[in-house]
């Protein structure tokens, strides 16, 4: 008994439990000094010592809603409907005679139970109508809750009239607590309800008290409690990590605002106003509107309709300022990127932006409709394009990645152009994102005359392969429980 080192709570719910053999927590509170929850907490002690069994259950009763007492006495919606028809009847008139919404319910309900068919907005009914299991289970219900024994109803007809919200399902939770033999037998061994002492207090030593005491023994092989310390969140440690890389190598860090006008996010990068990329399946398009920057609306229209002053053929056709305005949630950080190289068209320039961009896609383990990109510039006399490859693969390898590589690739607004590639042994090269060198059609008419370096890179798909994660939605999920067990970053 020593070993089992019982509390006085756990001695006095064996005792009871001795006398009853199987009670509830609310009986044992009931017949002994403890609470409810006390009770509980000793039963669960015992439990993992072999002394008692605890067992929850979960009963499940079911009663009709006001919903569904109003259809036990007037009949289901699509009862109802083909009681009022007699061969072929307009919708029209079926809606007039009950109401559209009676209406609307009963239409699926109708086809779904074989009783009728639509065709060009009659309703057709069937020859056999007869009555359905689940008109038999409103008759058996009412507002009393009772158990599917006592009723006889089958649970695939229950469950479908709880969707339907024609009942409601209540569930009770009960608890039993159970003496084992090796508990009785502890507990007929003779058990002193003293309390142990777990604390030796200044009061105890001075009174010399401590002399009568028990003290409850140290148990040094139990597990310590887990505990969780407070730290960044994994996805958020990565991004202030790019951050801090960019800052050390000499990057100054912009912000821009998450809606642009089109001018900033698609004409001042020379894409065309009837690119696929302004279309409603990419871009959410807003009803505002934003005022132009006079000083560029020009060089921009000219660049765009004949190719401004350098040898270039523009897009043709007539460049629309009134396209220009319309406003967008930006589609990349490259908006924010542009604007600021014609605020500052002299050299040097070395600037980054890591921050959310808006597109239209379908949410799936790879694409969200927001997500975080992470853009840079560089703009000085004699940038050329080894500079950009080492200025990206310095990035990686800082960032954990020791195999960095490069693919041609295409992009709108630059030439020549990359897609950065890291390699990852579970899953091969993957690609990071794009980066080039600005094109002329997009700098000349901002002023800037010197060469641009310029990269938009995924940071989500960064932080997936870091966190070792699969689905992109877990970064952004609140799930305590992997926060709690995700390392900050897996290399």
């Amino acid at each position: 008994m020593e070993d089992l080192n019982l509390t006085l709570n756990e001695k006095e719910v064996l005792l009871f439990l001795k006398q009853k053999g199987t009670a509830s927590p609310g009986d044992i509170a009931d017949g002994t000094p403890l609470k409810i929850e006390n009770a509980t907490q000793a039963s669960f002690l015992l439990e993992e010592k072999g002394l008692a069994e605890v067992k929850d259950e979960v009963s499940e009763k079911y009663r009709l809603s006001s919903e569904g007492m109003q259809y036990a006495k007037k009949g289901l919606p699509e009862r109802q409907v083909i009681n009022k028809i007699d061969g072929p009847t307009p919708i029209k008139d079926l809606q007039e005679m009950l109401s559209p919404q009676m209406v609307g319910i009963a239409t699926g309900w109708l086809k779904r139970k074989g009783w009728a068919s639509i065709e060009k907005g009659n309703i057709i009914p069937a020859t056999d109508i007869s009555e359905t299991d689940d008109e038999i289970a409103l008759a058996k219900l009412d507002e009393t809750a009772v158990t599917l024994e006592e009723t006889g109803i089958d649970q695939k007809v229950i469950k479908d009239l709880v969707k339907r919200k024609l009942v409601e399902k209540e569930e009770t939770k009960s608890r039993t607590i159970t003496i084992t033999a090796e508990g009785r037998k502890i507990a007929a061994s003779g058990l002193e309800l003293t309390e142990d002492i777990t604390q030796l207090t200044s009061r105890l030593l001075k009174s010399g008290e401590w002399k009568n005491k028990t003290f409850r023994p140290y148990n040094i092989d139990k597990p310590p409690k887990r505990v969780f310390a407070a730290k960044v969140h994994p996805y958020q440690r990565l991004i202030d990590q790019m951050r801090q890389i960019f800052l050390e190598m000499g990057f100054t860090e912009i912000k821009g605002d998450i809606i642009q006008s089109s001018f900033w996010n698609f004409d001042a990068l020379f894409q065309p106003q009837d690119h696929p990329a302004r279309e409603m399946q990419d871009t959410f398009h807003l009803e505002s509107r934003s005022q132009l920057p006079g000083e560029y609306l020009e060089t921009v229209c000219s660049m765009h309709e004949k190719g401004g002053d350098i040898e270039s053929r523009g897009w043709g056709g007539k460049w629309d300022s009134d396209v220009a305005k319309r406003n967008v949630l930006r589609t990349h950080t490259t908006s924010v990127s542009i604007k600021h190289l014609a605020d500052n068209p002299k050299p040097p320039v070395k600037a980054f932006c890591i921050d959310r961009a808006y597109r239209r896609e379908t949410i799936d383990p790879t694409h969200t409709p927001e997500f975080e990109q992470l853009e840079g510039v560089v703009m000085d006399r004699n940038m050329s394009f080894a500079n950009l490859l080492g200025c990206l693969k310095e990035f990686y390898h800082r960032m954990g990645f020791e195999n960095v590589r490069f693919r041609p690739g295409y992009f709108p607004y630059t030439e020549p152009s990359v897609e950065p590639e890291v390699y990852i042994e579970e899953l091969g090269w993957v690609e990071l994102g794009g980066a080039g060198i600005f094109r002329k059609e997009v700098t000349e008419p901002l002023g800037i005359k010197e060469p641009v370096l310029a990269w938009g890179l995924g940071v989500s798909r960064l932080a997936m392969l870091r966190l070792g994660l699969k689905d992109l939605r877990e970064l952004y999920q609140s799930d305590i429980e992997w926060l709690r067990k995700s390392p900050v970053c897996k290399l």
